[in-house]
């Protein structure tokens, strides 16, 4: 993901310890990046991978079927969420 040109700089300062320091620099050094360029690859990665580990998920089969039988089915009954449904938003009076 690219910064854009307009995008303002801010600094991040994190205390580590001389080994995992070294790890990351020679990890950086090996994919010819320099460690903020590569530090701030892999935390926007690993950010984006927990993101979307909140809205995708994967079933097995059995599991998968269940699941879509219960999305196709019709709702059941429920008075107090047909209430609140049907209750004007304070911001619409």
């Amino acid at each position: 993901m690219a910064i854009p040109a307009t995008a303002e700089r801010i600094s991040i300062n994190l205390r580590i310890d001389a080994t995992s320091r070294e790890l990351i620099d020679r990890a950086a050094e090996a994919l010819g990046k320099n460690r903020s360029e590569f530090m701030l690859e892999v935390a926007r990665r690993e950010a984006a991978s927990v993101l979307l580990d909140l809205r995708l998920f994967q079933l097995d089969d059995p599991t998968y079927q269940r699941f879509t039988e219960a999305l196709d089915s019709p709702p059941r009954e429920n008075p107090r969420l047909r209430k609140l449904l049907g209750t004007e938003a304070p911001w619409e009076r």
